[in-house]
């Protein structure tokens, strides 16, 4: 069964290797393997929510979405999008930045190294919000608790999130400003450009959460609006056109879940930035991620276990919040690849030891309980 769910991710993890090998020799290759552990590490808690809504769709949906939406995901967001974001950052056209990525690097390079600080603070602060807003929710289940427990408290301001992101990038901006202006190299206007890009990830995040929430209010009205014909219907004997309410419902899913996998996608591809320039290993490393992405959404439906490992959520969301920083760092300062590679690799790894250990507790505390039970049984007979 594993073969069959992870097959084709394989496949295309050995044809995408391969070809970064052949395109940028082993530098290539372990940029790309960076970006595609980076991928899957803070997609993960996507495939978990996917793996959630897509096991109530019936067959055809499913199939819709696992077709349809991994040639949205795949081709849309991991190979269109950054081309975009390059092309408006630098003012250039779509085909000319394709074409100067793939014949010109020098001068691609320099304007995406010019680009780069509208990138990273439109990125930065899209992370950032996501971050935010996971951390301020209060939740049942908690990793580190001594600091999700007072920041869940606090997250019962209203706009909290948004107030606290902005105050980031207000600082962001001032320092880049005060920082250029001594160095004498980077003009002011050079800020607000950071300013207004900043705010343009935050209303895209505003804007993408708000769509998002708009398809999930509507599918639990249909769902509920369904589930008070079918009681009627039973009541009077009458037929229900489950064929059309079900496809209704299955449609809004369809829709929730491509604005939710859109709103993920963003995490991965600019984040990416902060690690390579290049569109060609960051296609290569984005498409081998989003195909583990889709298998493991496959995998957990068919497996029909989302919560085996607890904390693997916490880490993703906290592995998005050190890129937001590191995003944000790099407007003004140079960080090593491999450092942001590891930061969120080091984080998955750590809250998944912490499911397992958590997993080990649970179970052997249900034993002592079991033993304890069947102690007093014993001694009542």
């Amino acid at each position: 069964m594993l073969l069959k769910t992870f097959g084709w991710s394989f496949a295309v993890t050995a044809l995408g290797l391969v070809a970064a090998v052949l395109y940028g020799g082993w530098t290539g290759f372990g940029v790309v393997a960076i970006l595609s552990i980076l991928e899957i590490s803070v997609s993960f808690d996507n495939a978990v929510v996917n793996a959630g809504i897509l096991k109530k769709m019936n067959a055809f949906w499913q199939k819709i979405f696992l077709t349809v939406g991994v040639l949205v995901a795949v081709f849309g967001m991991r190979l269109v999008f950054p081309v975009v974001i390059v092309a408006i950052s630098a003012k250039i056209g779509p085909i000319e930045a394709v074409r100067l990525a793939l014949d010109d690097k020098d001068k691609y390079q320099q304007l995406v190294t010019d680009a780069h600080p509208s990138i990273a603070a439109f990125g930065g602060m899209f992370l950032l919000m996501i971050f935010l807003d996971f951390i301020f929710e209060d939740r049942d289940i908690k990793w580190l608790s001594w600091i999700e427990r007072p920041l869940a408290k606090l997250g019962k301001v209203d706009m909290l999130s948004v107030c606290i992101a902005l105050i980031v990038l207000m600082i962001t901006a001032m320092t880049f400003a005060t920082h250029a202006h001594q160095h004498g190299g980077i003009h002011v206007d050079k800020a607000q450009t950071v300013l207004i890009a900043g705010i343009a990830g935050l209303i895209t995040y505003l804007v993408v959460g708000g769509l998002s929430g708009y398809f999930e209010n509507k599918l639990e009205e249909d769902e509920e609006r369904e589930h008070e014909e079918e009681e009627e219907a039973k009541r009077t004997g009458k037929k229900v056109p489950a064929v059309v309410m079900a496809g209704k419902a299955a449609f809004f899913m369809f829709l929730y879940l491509e604005v939710l996998d859109a709103s993920f996608s963003f995490d991965g591809v600019i984040g990416a930035f902060a690690i390579t320039n290049d569109i060609v290993l960051m296609a290569l490393g984005l498409g081998i991620g989003a195909m583990y992405v889709r298998s493991l959404t496959v995998y957990l439906v068919r497996q029909g276990t989302l919560d085996d490992y607890v904390y693997l959520e916490h880490g993703a969301h906290y592995a998005i919040g050190a890129l937001a920083v590191i995003l944000l760092v790099t407007i003004q300062y140079e960080i090593h690849e491999v450092i942001t590679g590891s930061v969120g690799v080091i984080l998955i790894a750590w809250s998944f030891i912490s499911s397992v250990i958590r997993n080990k507790r649970m179970a052997a505390a249900e034993g002592q309980g079991s033993s304890g039970e069947k102690a007093e049984v014993s001694s009542g007979v």
